[in-house]
């Protein structure tokens, strides 16, 4: 799973994935690919994965790279995933250094607050627009 600045650098974490499964000599493999930033829980597919999980379908769940599922929590989802009988495959190993990943953290929050904002703006422009077009309806003056 990727946010939209990664879109394009998808379709390298799939061949990677692929490339992965056939080394492995996995069958019955499913691939999910969804946009979407890591901080977003409800994400359709992410949500979508999660019910097959939690009923015991799913044998196993390979990664690129843990950030792309989510932002944080892994560990958490990591152990409920295995708690259901899942097991936990993460490609990219790499970690950052605590100072770094503190940074990257954090730009992560404050780009998902700013795009709400934006998002409220917009929301606030359209809001204004609709009422300056609509009628107006004078009110009854008291007597």
């Amino acid at each position: 799973m990727a946010g939209a600045a990664q879109k394009p650098d998808l379709g390298n974490q799939r061949k990677v994935l692929e490339e992965s499964v056939v080394a492995k000599g996995l069958a019955n493999v499913v691939f999910v690919e969804e946009v979407g930033g890591g901080l977003a829980c409800k994400r359709r597919r992410f949500v979508a994965l999660m019910d097959p999980i939690g009923r015991r379908e799913v044998k196993g769940w390979i990664l690129a790279c843990r950030d792309r599922l989510t932002r944080f929590g892994f560990g958490w989802l990591e152990h409920d995933v295995r708690a259901n009988g899942c097991d936990v495959l993460v490609l990219n190993q790499e970690r950052l250094s605590p100072e770094r990943g503190m940074v990257e953290d954090l730009m992560t929050v404050v780009h998902c607050f700013s795009s709400r904002l934006d998002g409220l703006r917009n929301f606030r422009k359209n809001l204004d627009e609709a009422l300056n077009t609509c009628p107006r309806i004078p009110l009854p003056r008291p007597a």
